[in-house]
Protein backbone atom coordinates (compact mmCIF):
# COMPACT_ATOMS: atom_id res chain seq x y z
CA UNK A 1 0.00 0.00 0.00
CA UNK A 2 2.72 2.71 0.77
CA UNK A 3 4.74 1.59 -2.30
CA UNK A 4 1.30 2.19 -4.34
CA UNK A 5 1.10 5.62 -2.80
CA UNK A 6 4.60 6.21 -3.04
CA UNK A 7 4.38 5.87 -6.74
CA UNK A 8 1.24 7.53 -7.77
CA UNK A 9 2.66 10.54 -5.63
CA UNK A 10 6.22 10.89 -8.20
CA UNK A 11 3.91 9.73 -10.66
CA UNK A 12 1.85 13.33 -9.65
CA UNK A 13 4.76 14.84 -9.21
CA UNK A 14 6.63 13.83 -12.75
CA UNK A 15 3.29 15.23 -14.23
CA UNK A 16 3.34 18.34 -12.54
CA UNK A 17 7.02 18.78 -13.63
CA UNK A 18 6.09 18.38 -17.53
CA UNK A 19 3.19 21.12 -17.27
CA UNK A 20 5.02 23.57 -15.62
CA UNK A 21 8.02 22.60 -18.09
CA UNK A 22 5.15 23.49 -20.99
CA UNK A 23 4.08 26.63 -19.16
CA UNK A 24 8.33 28.19 -19.00
CA UNK A 25 8.28 27.47 -22.32
CA UNK A 26 5.32 28.62 -23.95
CA UNK A 27 4.68 31.70 -21.36
CA UNK A 28 7.88 31.91 -19.30
CA UNK A 29 6.39 31.96 -15.98
CA UNK A 30 6.71 28.94 -14.31
CA UNK A 31 9.71 28.15 -12.16
CA UNK A 32 12.13 25.78 -10.90
CA UNK A 33 13.96 25.68 -7.61
CA UNK A 34 16.12 23.35 -5.93
CA UNK A 35 16.70 23.92 -1.63
CA UNK A 36 18.57 22.05 0.92
CA UNK A 37 19.23 22.82 4.52
CA UNK A 38 19.01 22.10 8.34
CA UNK A 39 16.19 20.31 10.30
CA UNK A 40 15.84 20.68 13.76
CA UNK A 41 12.89 18.36 14.83
CA UNK A 42 11.58 16.60 17.90
CA UNK A 43 8.63 14.59 19.23
CA UNK A 44 5.70 16.52 21.06
CA UNK A 45 2.68 14.82 22.47
CA UNK A 46 1.98 12.72 25.84
CA UNK A 47 3.05 9.59 27.12
CA UNK A 48 1.67 6.67 27.92
CA UNK A 49 0.75 8.31 31.49
CA UNK A 50 -0.59 11.49 29.78
CA UNK A 51 1.96 13.93 31.01
CA UNK A 52 3.60 15.94 28.34
CA UNK A 53 6.65 14.61 26.51
CA UNK A 54 9.91 16.53 27.04
CA UNK A 55 11.96 15.19 24.43
CA UNK A 56 14.77 16.93 22.94
CA UNK A 57 16.07 18.46 19.35
CA UNK A 58 17.20 16.28 16.37
CA UNK A 59 19.27 17.45 13.60
CA UNK A 60 18.93 16.34 10.30
CA UNK A 61 18.96 17.74 6.52
CA UNK A 62 16.47 17.82 4.04
CA UNK A 63 16.87 18.18 0.07
CA UNK A 64 14.85 18.56 -2.56
CA UNK A 65 13.13 20.44 -5.70
CA UNK A 66 9.77 22.95 -6.34
CA UNK A 67 8.43 24.26 -8.96
CA UNK A 68 6.27 27.80 -9.23
CA UNK A 69 3.37 28.30 -11.01
CA UNK A 70 2.00 31.82 -10.82
CA UNK A 71 -1.42 32.24 -9.75
CA UNK A 72 -1.86 36.00 -9.52
CA UNK A 73 0.07 39.15 -8.70
CA UNK A 74 3.36 38.16 -6.38
CA UNK A 75 1.39 34.98 -5.93
CA UNK A 76 2.39 31.30 -6.01
CA UNK A 77 1.92 27.36 -5.86
CA UNK A 78 4.52 26.04 -5.04
CA UNK A 79 4.20 22.11 -5.08
CA UNK A 80 7.72 19.97 -4.21
CA UNK A 81 9.19 17.19 -3.06
CA UNK A 82 12.08 16.75 -0.53
CA UNK A 83 14.22 13.69 1.37
CA UNK A 84 13.54 14.80 4.97
CA UNK A 85 15.27 13.59 8.39
CA UNK A 86 13.05 13.88 11.16
CA UNK A 87 13.32 12.20 14.43
CA UNK A 88 14.02 13.29 18.52
CA UNK A 89 16.53 13.19 21.34
CA UNK A 90 15.19 11.12 24.42
CA UNK A 91 16.49 10.60 27.92
CA UNK A 92 19.68 8.86 28.48
CA UNK A 93 21.30 9.59 25.51
CA UNK A 94 18.86 7.34 23.15
CA UNK A 95 17.54 9.06 20.28
CA UNK A 96 15.38 8.22 17.01
CA UNK A 97 15.85 9.32 12.97
CA UNK A 98 13.10 9.07 10.93
CA UNK A 99 13.43 9.42 7.29
CA UNK A 100 10.84 10.59 4.87
CA UNK A 101 9.97 12.00 1.33
CA UNK A 102 8.00 14.65 2.09
CA UNK A 103 5.37 16.33 -0.46
CA UNK A 104 4.47 20.29 0.51
CA UNK A 105 2.36 22.23 -1.19
CA UNK A 106 2.32 25.26 -0.26
CA UNK A 107 0.78 28.83 -1.29
CA UNK A 108 3.66 31.49 -1.74
CA UNK A 109 3.32 35.16 -1.72
CA UNK A 110 6.74 37.06 -2.71
CA UNK A 111 6.37 40.70 -2.52
CA UNK A 112 8.77 43.31 -3.72
CA UNK A 113 10.72 44.45 -0.94
CA UNK A 114 14.25 46.05 -2.03
CA UNK A 115 15.89 44.47 -4.61
CA UNK A 116 14.74 41.16 -3.98
CA UNK A 117 11.53 39.98 -2.65
CA UNK A 118 10.08 38.45 0.60
CA UNK A 119 8.89 34.60 0.68
CA UNK A 120 5.61 34.44 3.16
CA UNK A 121 4.00 31.06 2.34
CA UNK A 122 1.90 28.31 4.28
CA UNK A 123 0.29 24.65 2.95
CA UNK A 124 0.07 21.30 4.11
CA UNK A 125 2.79 18.16 3.48
CA UNK A 126 2.28 14.79 3.36
CA UNK A 127 5.53 12.42 4.14
CA UNK A 128 5.78 9.06 3.56
CA UNK A 129 8.29 6.98 6.17
CA UNK A 130 11.37 5.64 4.38
CA UNK A 131 13.29 4.13 7.41
CA UNK A 132 14.78 5.16 10.40
CA UNK A 133 17.09 3.79 13.48
CA UNK A 134 16.71 3.87 16.57
CA UNK A 135 19.85 4.75 18.98
CA UNK A 136 20.56 3.83 22.18
CA UNK A 137 23.06 4.99 24.80
CA UNK A 138 25.78 2.70 23.55
CA UNK A 139 25.59 3.68 19.94
CA UNK A 140 23.42 0.04 18.99
CA UNK A 141 21.22 1.07 16.28
CA UNK A 142 17.95 -0.71 15.75
CA UNK A 143 16.02 -0.34 12.18
CA UNK A 144 12.39 1.10 12.98
CA UNK A 145 9.42 -0.77 11.28
CA UNK A 146 6.64 1.53 9.81
CA UNK A 147 3.39 -0.18 10.58
CA UNK A 148 -0.41 1.00 10.52
CA UNK A 149 -0.88 -1.81 13.67
CA UNK A 150 1.25 -2.60 16.01
CA UNK A 151 2.49 -6.28 15.66
CA UNK A 152 3.93 -8.01 18.47
CA UNK A 153 5.67 -10.34 16.08
CA UNK A 154 7.89 -7.52 14.80
CA UNK A 155 10.89 -7.72 17.74
CA UNK A 156 11.54 -3.56 16.46
CA UNK A 157 10.32 -0.24 16.93
CA UNK A 158 7.14 0.42 15.00
CA UNK A 159 6.09 3.87 13.79
CA UNK A 160 2.95 4.84 11.40
CA UNK A 161 4.15 5.25 7.79
CA UNK A 162 2.68 8.28 6.73
CA UNK A 163 3.29 11.77 8.01
CA UNK A 164 0.88 14.82 7.39
CA UNK A 165 0.92 18.44 8.77
CA UNK A 166 0.87 21.83 8.10
CA UNK A 167 3.91 24.26 6.86
CA UNK A 168 4.28 28.31 7.59
CA UNK A 169 7.68 29.89 6.02
CA UNK A 170 8.82 32.87 6.05
CA UNK A 171 12.32 34.00 4.29
CA UNK A 172 14.02 36.17 1.13
CA UNK A 173 14.90 35.87 -2.33
CA UNK A 174 17.44 37.63 -3.55
CA UNK A 175 18.12 39.26 -7.60
CA UNK A 176 20.48 36.99 -7.91
CA UNK A 177 17.85 34.03 -7.52
CA UNK A 178 19.42 32.21 -4.25
CA UNK A 179 16.70 32.50 -1.42
CA UNK A 180 17.18 31.80 2.80
CA UNK A 181 14.08 30.15 3.93
CA UNK A 182 12.87 29.37 7.80
CA UNK A 183 10.16 26.65 7.85
CA UNK A 184 8.06 25.41 10.79
CA UNK A 185 6.20 22.55 10.21
CA UNK A 186 3.16 21.30 12.54
CA UNK A 187 2.60 17.59 12.23
CA UNK A 188 -0.81 16.31 12.58
CA UNK A 189 -0.08 12.74 12.20
CA UNK A 190 -0.09 10.62 15.02
CA UNK A 191 2.82 8.31 14.98
CA UNK A 192 1.68 5.59 17.07
CA UNK A 193 0.44 2.49 15.24
CA UNK A 194 -2.87 1.17 16.27
CA UNK A 195 -3.45 -1.43 18.88
CA UNK A 196 0.10 -0.62 20.65
CA UNK A 197 -0.36 -2.82 23.94
CA UNK A 198 1.82 0.20 25.80
CA UNK A 199 0.50 2.84 24.05
CA UNK A 200 -2.36 4.39 27.17
CA UNK A 201 -2.31 7.89 26.45
CA UNK A 202 0.49 8.05 24.40
CA UNK A 203 0.51 10.69 21.72
CA UNK A 204 3.15 11.33 19.41
CA UNK A 205 3.98 14.34 16.15
CA UNK A 206 6.32 15.12 14.51
CA UNK A 207 7.49 19.14 15.58
CA UNK A 208 9.98 21.37 14.42
CA UNK A 209 11.66 23.72 11.64
CA UNK A 210 14.43 23.91 8.92
CA UNK A 211 16.72 26.71 7.81
CA UNK A 212 17.71 26.04 4.26
CA UNK A 213 18.95 27.98 1.23
CA UNK A 214 17.75 27.75 -2.34
CA UNK A 215 18.24 28.65 -5.73
CA UNK A 216 15.60 29.13 -8.45
CA UNK A 217 16.20 28.47 -12.33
Amino acid sequence: MKTRMLVTTISILFSTVLFAQKMTHDESRTTFGVRGGVNFFTITGKNAGGDKLENNIKTGFHVGANAEVPLGTGSYLQPGVLYSQKGAGFSSDNSLKLTYIEVPVNYVYKPVLGTGRMLLGFGPYVGFGLGGKLKNSEDVETDVEFTKSYDEAIAKPQVKGIDYGANLLAGYEFAQNISFQINAQLGLAELTPKNNPNGGKLKQNNTGFGVSVGYRF
